[in-house]
């Protein structure tokens, strides 16, 4: 099935069956691995759904943009963050990511399995624009592959929510270092990976990651 990706279609999701579970999420796994040795700085979590990464890097210290779509995953960010004692250090911003434009660089952006309504590889050029000199990019998405069959969804707002990402909102680990200039940046992670996820109603799921990192060039 074909979905705009847009406010509409975002906004209906989280006001859906899906929203409790979505919002309970736990934080990537990727995201500790991959910046869990950076010093705090400020950071932007694009399609930051219902906050767990922010609350996350907000509570190591991270000055952190959240932006999303929907108002109801921001709402429930909000209150995650303020459950965890974070809310200072958070900035909840409503944006449609295909449009939207930051008034600042930082030091580090990062996306989990977010896709708006545009294609995904230049979602990808468009937030790694907005890393600063010396920042760090963080992208986790969906892995491209031939059968979607046994893939499960994340459930960010702006990200997926089902148990099949449509293609269109699905990259390779080629395909996105193929999009950044080796003067620019220099690559630290391109992996592709598989692991297991309880799905809906406790049954097991594989869920295919790409895990790029990339550090922005002085």
């Amino acid at each position: 099935m074909t979905h705009a990706f847009d406010k509409e279609y975002w906004d209906r999701i989280w006001q859906g069956d899906h929203a409790v579970s979505m919002g309970a999420g736990q934080p990537n796994p990727h995201l500790e691995r991959e910046t869990g040795h950076l010093a705090p700085g400020t950071a932007l979590d694009a399609g930051c759904g219902a906050g767990a990464e922010a609350v996350w890097l907000a509570a190591r210290g991270w000055r952190v943009t959240a932006a999303d779509i929907a108002a109801g995953a921001l709402a429930r960010g909000a209150e995650r963050a303020a459950a965890s004692g974070v809310t200072e250090r958070i900035q909840w911003v409503r944006a449609d990511l295909s449009t939207w434009e930051p008034d600042a660089r930082y030091d580090l952006v990062t996306t989990h399995y977010a896709h708006p309504a545009m294609p995904q590889l230049d979602f990808y050029d468009r937030i790694a624009s907005w890393v600063a000199p010396g920042g760090t990019l963080l992208i986790v998405g969906h892995l491209h592959h031939d059968n979607h069959g046994s893939t499960a969804g994340h459930g960010h707002g702006q990200g997926h929510h089902g148990t099949e990402p449509p293609a269109s909102a699905s990259a390779t680990a080629a395909g996105i270092t193929a999009r950044l200039d080796p003067a620019v940046w220099e690559v630290a992670t391109a992996e592709e990976s598989h692991r297991p996820l309880t799905g809906p109603g406790g049954r097991g799921v594989s869920l295919h990651d790409v895990v790029v990192r990339a550090v922005r060039r002085h």
